[in-house]
């Protein structure tokens, strides 16, 4: 079988590394790609009335960024996106909640999750993902899409690389709300960065996931980061070594995967 499964800890990644080496352009762990704070680099595009984060240099194989549920205006997305633009990827990033993403502290007094969510279904989403792929194709001349996802985007990361929906290689980050019937359907090969301790994805519905993945012959791979949380690919706390290390291993992580399977 194709599909493989690697359960990363800290000091195991030498499964990672044969698919480092399928891309002889893969920057090393080492290299200064990552950055956790600063000013974004990339720059909006609106299009079809959806606005855009992009950045990166123009390529035809390109990085489509499903954010998690604080949205592109959130500091570390635009920073994570302008990380895959520096690994050589052009990188978009579309505005899934219209400008209304959920506050930075999902716990403040007034905000509803449920409300949100039902707010952004994927009958909502979906077309707002059709418009950035129709943007990287139409406009940014892009010919292959790589779909990296976070969160709320993780899910997105499979409903589109199901046939015909526009992606042909994915990874997800901590992804939530997934559907069996969405890791079933996928047509490309799939990357997954897990987080030890999730009450959204717990080690029940972990199990889970890794048993539909294999009920395909496509590619795919599985890597379990001890002590990180949900979140941990987007917002861990950069000054926990534990929790540094997990994000910065899951962004190559999705590197590698995507060398070896674009």
């Amino acid at each position: 079988m194709l599909g493989s499964i690697c359960l990363l800890a800290l000091g195991s990644i030498a499964s990672l590394v044969s698919a480092a080496q399928a891309k002889e352009d893969c920057p090393p762990a080492g290299a200064n790609v990552t950055v956790h704070n600063g000013t974004p680099v990339g720059k909006t595009e609106v299009y079809d009335e959806i606005t855009m984060y992009v950045t990166g240099e123009k390529t035809e194989t390109a990085v489509l960024y499903l954010t998690d549920v604080f949205g592109i205006q959130l500091a570390e997305n635009m920073l994570l996106a302008d990380s895959f633009g520096r690994a050589g990827y052009l990188t978009v990033a579309p505005d899934m909640f219209n400008g209304t993403p959920a506050p930075a502290d999902i716990d403040q007094p007034g905000f509803n999750t449920t409300q949100f969510l039902n707010q952004h279904t994927a009958e909502v989403t979906d077309p707002i993902i059709d418009t950035a792929i129709t943007f990287m194709r139409t406009t940014l001349g892009v010919k292959k899409i790589l779909v990296t996802g976070y969160c709320f985007g993780g899910r997105y990361t499979f409903r589109f690389l199901a046939e015909g929906k526009g992606a042909d290689v994915g990874f997800a980050a901590h992804p939530s709300l997934l559907e069996d019937g969405e890791i079933l359907a996928r047509k490309g090969p799939v990357s997954i960065a897990q987080a030890e301790n999730d009450s959204m994805t717990p080690p029940a519905r972990r199990a889970e996931i890794d048993a539909l993945l294999k009920n395909t012959s496509l590619p795919y791979s599985v890597a379990l980061y001890g002590g990180t949380s949900h979140g941990f690919g987007v917002r861990a706390n950069i000054s926990n070594p534990v929790e540094k290390f997990g994000k910065e291993e899951a962004f190559f992580q999705a590197i590698r995967f995507f060398g070896a399977w674009a």
